[in-house]
């Protein structure tokens, strides 16, 4: 990967992982081992593997869909419950270490998002994502036209407003899905793919796996035919637009936003434009 997309952090920078929360979860008598488990910091122990994260209430809803979620093809990082039964302690959760390497596999992350999605198809929208307005929310809504974004011209606001002209009604249907599976899917060493975890939203499966192909071609130096592979997923021009469209909205609202990352996301729209 050339440079990684511009995302929220995942934990407090520096967080040092707390003895009362390796005994929360039955690793008091193993040494942690500082980690980076797909670009994220971690502790590893023994099987487990404990990581702060940023939303407890994200945090324990994913654990309670993978503790027992199956998915053909696709190995989940088991999520392992403290002594008193929770899912989080005091901004951390624990998982089952699934080894495995971010790999630019991107037509099998793809793959992947299309398993898991059919898997999550008939999850209930979980009630966490009412009134939310975090940086992702905000940008899934402005590029699907539900809200109305002050963007940074400089930081990708002027393309934004120049796709989003080009944006029609769609009919697909949302579920429950992953929509930022990019640098969340590692490959074992003869290429079966792992989920490290699972952040809800409710949007279309096609929309997910649009979000992977713009982040591949924008960040991840993808052949320009990833685009083309994709195209019989249903209103595939439009999801690929609504793709661009969320990413280059949260680049332009994030602080960190660069001319670096916003060149890829150039890219990616010109390549999006084409197909439009």
């Amino acid at each position: 990967m050339t440079a990684a997309p511009v995302l929220p952090p995942a934990g407090p920078a520096g967080a040092i992982l707390p003895p009362h929360v390796r005994m929360a979860f039955g690793v008091a008598d193993v040494e942690p081992r500082p980690v980076e488990w797909a670009g994220r910091r971690a502790w590893h122990c023994a099987d487990v593997l404990i990581r702060p994260v940023p939303d407890n209430a994200v945090a324990a809803w994913s654990a309670s869909v993978l503790d027992t979620l199956e998915v053909d093809g696709l190995r989940l990082a088991r999520p392992v419950r403290s002594s008193d039964g929770r899912w989080v302690v005091a901004g951390w959760a624990a998982c089952r270490f699934v080894p495995g390497v971010l790999e630019p596999r991107y037509d099998g992350v793809i793959g992947a998002a299309t398993r898991l999605h059919a898997a999550t198809a008939t999850l209930p929208r979980p009630r966490l994502l009412d009134d939310r307005d975090d940086l992702l929310t905000r940008s899934a809504a402005g590029a699907f036209g539900e809200r109305r974004l002050a963007l940074d011209p400089h930081k990708g606001g002027e393309l934004y407003a120049q796709l989003a002209q080009y944006r029609r009604p769609v009919r697909a249907m949302s579920q429950v899905v992953h929509p930022e599976l990019f640098g969340a899917v590692l490959f074992d060493e003869v290429g079966v793919p792992a989920l490290i975890d699972l952040v809800p939203c409710w949007r279309p499966k096609e929309w997910a796996a649009a979000v992977v192909v713009v982040d591949a071609l924008a960040w991840g130096g993808a052949e320009e035919s990833l685009l083309q592979r994709w195209a019989h997923l249903e209103e595939w021009p439009q999801m690929m637009l609504r793709a661009v469209l969320h990413r280059l909205a949260l680049h332009a609202q994030h602080p960190e936003g660069s001319p670096q990352t916003l060149a890829g996301l150039e890219r990616a729209a010109r390549l999006v434009t084409a197909v439009l």
